[in-house]
């Protein structure tokens, strides 16, 4: 495989408003894809906060086991507060990715972090929501990638209809 694979990977996620983040974070960070597990959201998915409908380019799939049918050189990275993890700020990211998140009333399944490549962890005091991780990890994969687009026709790009801002050079100030 040669393009970057970068899949979210929600087990069992219960707020809509969470999930409609987390798809918006997908957008933003160049995601291939969302699966997630559990019922919890297919039956709150009505109240979806996915502003920018990221669900109808990158596809958004419930799944039974969020390990099954995955490319063989996707590596399972876990995102847990586990003792043993990896800081985040020292994590290095594989180019192909599945990152797992557990629930936010919950844990990921030792199952998953028996299977992982590596398990990180967001050093913070307390417990992040689980929106607020997956823009986390995946700004610090935006940041650790030297290749990743910068300036201003991503700027333009980017931004919405109503930002029409701009630097504009300051006079200068006499000696």
């Amino acid at each position: 495989m040669n393009e970057t694979q970068i899949i979210i990977g929600l087990s069992n996620p219960k707020s809509p408003t969470n999930m409609g983040a987390v798809l918006r974070a997908a957008g933003c960070f160049n995601a291939t894809a969302v699966r997630y597990t559990g019922t919890r959201h297919d039956r709150a998915a009505q109240y979806s906060t996915d502003t920018q409908q990221v669900a109808r380019r990158i596809p958004a799939n419930r799944v039974e086991s969020l390990l099954d049918d995955l490319p063989d050189d996707l590596q399972v990275v876990c995102i847990e507060l586990v003792e043993g993890a990896v800081a985040l700020p020292q994590f290095e990211h594989p180019a192909q990715a599945i990152y797992l998140f557990g629930p936010e009333d919950g844990t990921l399944d030792q199952t998953l972090i028996d299977r992982a490549d590596a398990v990180v962890y967001i050093p913070t005091q307390g417990c992040l929501n689980l929106a607020a991780t997956v823009n986390l990890v995946l700004y610090d994969r935006l940041c650790k990638d030297p290749s990743h687009e910068q300036g201003d026709a991503l700027i333009r790009r980017s931004r919405d209809t109503n930002n029409n801002v701009r630097i504009r050079a300051k006079p200068a100030t006499p000696a």
